[in-house]
């Protein structure tokens, strides 16, 4: 934008905005009084705005409320600003007013000015009689209080749909992939981290197989927490004031139209805007899925630790340098970067769930504040869904068991002894593994040595793949 200015008003006087931005004198202000992060309000939620916008234009046309001159050149101005187009002319800080007002009045200004080039009139004609206004066009039968939350609503619903599902997706089937392809190679299991009876590497993974599937079907109910309780239409206070009853459904009809996403206006306005539960609510499934992210990366760092003084079952691929001063290391890094997304993800729960407590945000009949929970979420959603993409493309897909090592570590185990217990009973086995300690043996060795069975039996018993079978 140029450094020279026009100068605009609001209902608070003048206010000098650049001279080339499609906002105005509201969204200047706002400028000047946040300069807190320094980071403007996620790109998403300023393309959710868009949609909702030309949703509404459309609604109040066919309620009668505006005229196809100025709905027609809404909703392609709207149009512009969901596909991005306008990104630049949304400067307000994160940390604003806690009903994200600026940026709903940010977004009005825009496709005010937007629509009224399209029109033929110049920036700053708001004024013109026959110009589009942003309050009482772009925002006709809305409130601040409601088109935010709604906003918040579409960027968290879309970013689910689009991102996170697609992403947890592959990473279930590629977990499950390694499931079938290692699932006659037998390793020792672990519990406490002390050696334990044995167990496939296949079960393994479709033990993390199946927590993907389950963080897939969290990341859906998290949707569904978006898809639903939809706050239009509840302009100020949740009562509707100033907007036809109507005015919601065909809201939520258009905003199916240009989404795919069949959004559901809340059943009690009252509820929806002074609360913010659907979202804490939501958020601790993008919580869940962190957690579970973060077993699975632990783990396989853990089974990959080495090469030779470690654990070693499992070799991840090497895909940097993992040392400045230690020649030919190589790191667990994208382990350790999902493990630090979960730190993330944690974090920002306890953002979203203090922003959405009585007493902090939500506050009589308002929750004052939205958009910092509507940033935290969303970020939640972005690197859930980025990380998963890399485990898969970065780890999952050049993941090697070394079934040698597996099998040298059943041998070694101590824990095997457990097939024996029902012949040779609980105490004698116990005493039986701390012998074998003790004098560097094998299970096998001792046994073997002792004679305590034909050595038909113990091979039968000591079949570590029967083991992982129950029979």
């Amino acid at each position: 934008m140029s450094e020279s200015t026009r100068i605009e008003k609001d209902s608070m006087g003048e206010m000098p905005v650049p001279a080339d931005a499609l906002y105005g004198a509201s969204t200047a202000r706002a400028v000047a009084n946040f300069p807190i992060a320094h980071e403007p309000v996620p790109a998403a939620v300023i393309h959710a705005f868009g949609h909702l916008k030309a949703a509404c234009a459309a609604a109040n046309l066919e309620l009668g409320r505006l005229d196809a001159t100025r709905a027609a050149a809404i909703i392609d101005a709207a149009g512009e600003v969901a596909q991005g187009k306008h990104d630049a002319h949304f400067p307000v800080d994160i940390y604003q007013t806690g009903s994200g007002t600026s940026t709903n009045m940010n977004g009005n200004e825009v496709i005010a000015n937007l629509a009224n080039q399209k029109l033929g009139f110049g920036l700053s004609a708001k004024n013109n009689p026959d110009a589009v206004h942003p309050n009482d066009h772009v925002n006709a039968g809305q409130s601040s209080n409601d088109t935010f939350p709604t906003g918040m609503h579409i960027a968290g619903a879309l970013a689910i749909e689009n991102d996170l599902k697609p992403a947890l997706d592959r990473l279930r089937d590629g977990l499950q992939a390694k499931a079938d392809a290692w699932d006659k190679i037998v390793k020792i299991g672990r519990t406490h981290l002390m050696d334990a009876t044995p167990i496939r590497v296949g079960q393994v993974f479709a033990g993390y197989a199946r927590q993907a599937e389950h963080a897939r079907h969290r990341a859906g109910f998290a949707f569904e927490g978006m898809r639903q309780n939809l706050e239009i239409g509840g302009t100020a206070v949740g009562t509707g004031i100033n907007t036809h009853p109507d005015f919601a459904a065909k809201v939520c009809a258009a905003l199916k139209e240009r989404t795919g996403i069949d959004f559901e206006e809340a059943e009690q306005h009252a509820e929806a805007q002074a609360a913010k539960d659907c979202f804490v609510q939501s958020h601790a499934c993008l919580k869940t899925i962190a957690v579970s992210l973060t077993k699975i990366a632990n783990d396989i760092r853990h089974l990959g630790s080495g090469p030779r003084c470690g654990i070693g079952e499992l070799s991840l691929p090497a895909i940097q340098p993992g040392s400045s001063i230690m020649p030919g290391k190589v790191n667990p890094v994208i382990c350790e970067s999902a493990m630090q997304v979960a730190c993330r993800v944690v974090g920002n729960d306890a953002t979203v769930t203090m922003a959405g407590m009585g007493g902090v945000g939500s506050i009589f009949e308002l929750n004052v504040a939205m958009p910092v929970m509507i940033d935290a979420f969303l970020e939640s959603v972005k690197l859930l869904a980025n990380v998963s993409n890399v485990f898969v493309d970065k780890l999952l897909e050049g993941l090697v068991v070394n079934e040698d090592r597996c099998a040298e570590l059943n041998e070694q185990s101590l824990m095997t002894i457990t097939a024996l217990a029902p012949e040779v009973g609980y105490d004698k086995c116990s005493a039986l593994a701390k012998q074998a300690h003790k004098e560097g043996k094998t299970i096998k060795e001792l046994v073997g040595e002792l004679k305590l069975m034909a050595p038909e039996r113990l091979a039968e018993l000591m079949d570590y793949d029967a083991m992982t079978r129950p029979s």
